[in-house]
């Protein structure tokens, strides 16, 4: 048996072991996150790396140019303007731009040109987010998400998310395979880091981050819920260094603590993930509802008006891809369709929202019509979405014309 003396237990590390086990460990997860890069963007023809520009974002943002990734072309950069971000989210992009050398490719709400806020608030208005935030959710986070991932052919997503934020991140790890029934694979290249690794790297390196770090807050998202922690603002980051206690910051769960603040779900909970991660959300920007079976799609405006104007009878459902109602009646509407009375189409309603909400008896989505033989659209007015409802449905219209 050892004897273990009392200056054994006295005995104090010198500062130098502590950061020399610092550097230890960010060489080990700057290895890890690289090899974990280069299978996503050399295994794959079209990674893409949606960048929020908060802390492990700048980090990935770094690496990929330490790669060669960023001025080569070989991983895209994708951003989405909320229209509600800081005013210096969008400044701070520039100037990450300019420093690496590469050009994001941004993405907002649909049918509203990019840095238009005015347009934004007269196409959907500006309080939209106190209105209904899960529709704001989709409006400016979700759908242009998927929109830009579809729009670059992606086929991997790259992404900032860690264990340490907690919640629904605290059992991912590098690597999320494509779903089989389509989709996308994702690599998660920090998900072992903890918010201290991220700013340890960023020290190390000086690397380029967010002003408002020097300004109390651990994350960044829209202004309007996004505050400093503590919210007197006395823990910051400033001149690569952290000043004041840095463990509300750097605690477990605590990178988002700061985030979604006086925001809930329509079920009470307490909002924690903005809609673009949680499960289901990248599900379906490559994969269309309906793609085969009963249920014919309806490609254009003026076809939807043809089929309104042929003296006969059918349904028509709107939809969006996106939607996790939509999502949540494919299997039913699919069934009924098959031993419906009449023809069952659908149309895209989130690519023609001004036709829809015209023609279509459209608010939300899904809508489910019925056309009429003289060419009038009744809307079928309850969220009940199985086959016997939908049968009832076109039933009544059926018996009105007996």
């Amino acid at each position: 048996m050892i004897a273990l003396t009392h200056s054994f237990y006295t005995k104090q590390l010198h500062p130098h072991q502590t950061s020399k086990s610092i550097e230890m460990r960010l060489k080990h997860l700057e290895e890890q996150a690289m090899f974990a890069l280069k299978i996503a963007v050399e295994n794959y023809g079209n990674a893409v790396f949606p960048n929020a520009l908060i802390a492990g974002d700048v980090v990935i943002t770094h690496l990929l140019h330490r790669m060669g990734y960023l001025d080569s072309g070989k991983a895209k950069v994708m951003v989405v303007d909320t229209f509600h971000l800081f005013p210096e989210t969008m400044e701070f992009l520039r100037e990450i731009e300019q420093h690496y050398g590469f050009k994001a490719e941004v993405f907002c709400a649909e049918g509203v040109p990019v840095g238009d806020k005015a347009a934004y608030d007269k196409k959907y208005g500006a309080d939209l987010w106190k209105e209904d935030i899960e529709q704001y959710d989709k409006v400016c986070k979700v759908e242009p998400f998927q929109r830009g991932l579809k729009t670059l052919n992606t086929d991997c997503m790259i992404n900032g998310r860690t264990r340490w934020q907690g919640f629904e991140r605290a059992w991912i790890d590098q690597f999320e395979n494509a779903p089989i029934g389509g989709g996308l694979a994702k690599c998660n290249p920090i998900a072992y880091w903890t918010l201290e690794d991220t700013f340890d790297y960023i020290a190390k390196y000086k690397v380029p981050h967010h002003p408002l770090h020097a300004k109390g807050y651990p994350s960044i998202g829209d202004a309007k819920d996004t505050i400093p922690i503590p919210e007197d603002g006395s823990t910051k980051f400033v001149d690569f260094k952290f000043v004041g206690d840095k463990t509300p910051w750097l605690d477990y769960a605590c990178e988002r603590k700061g985030r979604f603040v006086g925001l809930a779900n329509k079920d009470g909970s307490t909002k924690t993930e903005c809609g673009i991660h949680v499960a289901g959300a990248e599900r379906t920007f490559d994969r269309d509802l309906w793609e085969s079976g009963a249920v014919k799609n309806i490609e254009t405006k003026e076809a939807a008006m043809d089929i309104i104007n042929s003296g006969e009878e059918a349904i028509i459902a709107v939809y969006a891809p996106w939607c996790q109602f939509c999502q949540g009646m494919e299997e039913e509407f699919a069934k009924y369709a098959e031993s419906a009375g009449v023809p069952v189409y659908k149309f895209r309603g989130d690519e023609e929202r001004e036709f829809v909400g015209e023609k279509l008896n459209t608010k939300s989505f899904p809508t489910v019509n019925f056309v009429k033989k003289d060419g009038s659209v009744v809307k079928y007015e309850s969220e009940d979405r199985k086959v016997d409802d939908f049968k009832k449905f076109e039933a009544s219209f059926q018996s009105a014309n007996v």
